[in-house]
């Protein structure tokens, strides 16, 4: 057997964060997906999950430093990541049209929307409607404003014709 030590190329003094670094560094240059095809990828990638499997465990690797580690302890141990094996999958749903009971509505965006950003839409209307109000009092005071300057003019012109008649006599 090779020393698990030089699989992983780390020293027998290394850390636990140094030989979990070593692993992701070389599981993920000999992954099978990465090396699709090559023998030699997937043998080494198995040789570095098989001594992080041993050198990732603190019990396991007291064993195995002192010499005492046997093949079913090995088997034994945890996968790589430190997580149980995943679960089997879920069995393959039946097709939409077989299956039974309410069709759940689609997903209503609007809801959503105002749930979250409900009082952000409510003051943005506010400041429209303010908005709107404002604009349509600077028309009307606009209107009212020509309507008073020809008001004014009017006047001014009947006090000219006035005086322009009282003149001429």
């Amino acid at each position: 057997r090779r020393d698990l030590y030089e699989v992983l190329g780390v020293p027998a003094t290394a850390t636990a964060a140094q030989i979990k670094t070593a692993y992701y560094e070389q599981s993920f240059r000999y992954h099978p997906d990465r090396n699709a095809g090559s023998a030699s990828a997937a043998a080494r990638f198995a040789a570095v999950s098989e001594a992080y499997r041993v050198l990732g465990s603190a019990a396991l690797r007291r064993k195995y430093d002192r010499g005492l580690l046997s093949p079913e302890d090995v088997r034994a141990a945890p996968q790589p990541s430190g997580r149980p094996p995943a679960p089997a999958p879920p069995p393959p749903r039946a097709p939409a049209a077989a299956r039974r009971g309410p069709v759940p509505p689609p997903f209503d965006f609007d809801a959503f929307y105002r749930a979250h950003y409900g009082e952000q839409l409510e003051r943005e209307q506010l400041l429209r409607a303010r908005r709107e109000q404002l604009r349509l009092r600077r028309e009307e005071a606009k209107a009212q404003g020509r309507f008073r300057l020809f008001s004014d003019l009017s006047v001014g012109l009947i006090f000219f014709l006035g005086f322009a008649i009282l003149y001429s006599l």
